[in-house]
C-alpha cells in the first residue's frame, strides 16, 4: 500500500487529536503531578515560546487591523474632501466667470458713456471667420434688435468695424483691420484728414497704416486718430487708435504713419453696436 502524501488532513481530526492529548496531559497532571512533572516542563518548553509567538502574531494581526481601519477612515475622509473641493472648485470657476462677464459689461457701459449722443445695443460675438483675429465674425443681435447693414461696431476703447450683413437674429461685423477696410479718418490734435488702411499682415507687427497725411500737418506719435465727419459709412468720433510712427512719403508731399488700435482685435466677446441711422444724425 501506497502512503498518499498529497492527500490533506481533515482538520477535525487533527483537532480532535490535539484535544485528547490535552485531556490526557490534564489527567495525568491531576494524578501524577510528581511523576509527569519533566514531561509538563518539556512541554512548556514548547508550548510557551509558541504561545509567546502566536500572541505577538496576534498582536502585530490586531494594530495592522486597526491601522487598516485608520486607513480606510481615511480614505472615505479623503473622498469626501475630495468631493468638497470640487464643489468649491465649481463655485470659484462661476464666480470668476461672473466676474469677468461683469467686468466686460463694466467695459461695455463705459464705453457706452462715452458716446452718449448714439443709441446702443450690447452683442455678443458667437462664431468667427478666423482662429487668429476678429477681423470677421457673426453676433447674436440682427434685423429684430434694430441691428442693421452698416451698423458701426464698438469695443474696448474704440472703433472695431462696421455690420456688413444683418439677418433676423445674428449679424455679419468685418473689423477695421480687414484687408477690405479703408476708414476716413482724422488726427485730432490737428484736424488733419488721413486715411487708416486695414491689413491682417501689418497687424501680425501689431500696427496698422495711416496714409495720405498732409506733410506740413504737425503731429506727433501718441495722438489720436478718429473717424471723420466726411467718412460715408462711420459716425464723427470713433476713437480708431493712436499714431506711434511718422514718416516722410517719397513724393514729400504726405506723410504714412503707424497706428495702434484702441481694441484688441485677438479677443472679442462683447460688442456695442450703433444703432442709429447715420443720415439722421446731426453735427
Amino acid at each position: 500500500m501506497k502512503f498518499d502524501r498529497k492527500k490533506d488532513i481533515n482538520p477535525k481530526y487533527l483537532l480532535l487529536a490535539l484535544s485528547i492529548i490535552c485531556l490526557i496531559l490534564l489527567f495525568l497532571s491531576v494524578f501524577w503531578g510528581e511523576r509527569v512533572r519533566p514531561l509538563r516542563e518539556f512541554v512548556g518548553k514548547i508550548i510557551t515560546p509558541m504561545q509567546e509567538g502566536v500572541n505577538d502574531i496576534g498582536e502585530w494581526f490586531g494594530e495592522k487591523m486597526e491601522i487598516f481601519g485608520d486607513v480606510k477612515e481615511l480614505k472615505k475622509k479623503n473622498a469626501e474632501l475630495q468631493d468638497e473641493l470640487n464643489d468649491y472648485k465649481q463655485e470659484v470657476d462661476r464666480y470668476q466667470a461672473e466676474l469677468q462677464e461683469l467686468e466686460e459689461l463694466r467695459s461695455l457701459y463705459e464705453l457706452d458713456s462715452m458716446y452718449p449722443e448714439y443709441n446702443m445695443t450690447a452683442a455678443r460675438v458667437f462664431s468667427t471667420n478666423s482662429s487668429s483675429w476678429f477681423n470677421e465674425f457673426y453676433i447674436d443681435k440682427g434685423l429684430n434688435d434694430g441691428v442693421y447693414e452698416e451698423c458701426n461696431v464698438l469695443c474696448d476703447n474704440g472703433l472695431l468695424g462696421i455690420v456688413t450683413e444683418s439677418y433676423d437674429d445674428y449679424a455679419k461685423v468685418r473689423a477695421i483691420i480687414d484687408d477690405r477696410s479703408n476708414i476716413t479718418a482724422e488726427i485730432t490734435s490737428t484736424r488733419s484728414l488721413c486715411n487708416v488702411e486695414g491689413s491682417l499682415k501689418t497687424m501680425a507687427d501689431g500696427y496698422l497704416l495711416v496714409t495720405d497725411i498732409d506733410k506740413d500737418a504737425d503731429i506727433a506719435e501718441g495722438d489720436k486718430v478718429t473717424t471723420s465727419n466726411v467718412s460715408d459709412r462711420y459716425f464723427y468720433g470713433l476713437t480708431i487708435g493712436y499714431i506711434s510712427e511718422i514718416t516722410m512719403d517719397s513724393n514729400n508731399l504726405t506723410k504714412t504713419a503707424k497706428l495702434i488700435p484702441a481694441v484688441d482685435f485677438t479677443d472679442v466677446k462683447d460688442v456695442l453696436i450703433i444703432t442709429d441711422r447715420k443720415q439722421e444724425v446731426n453735427y
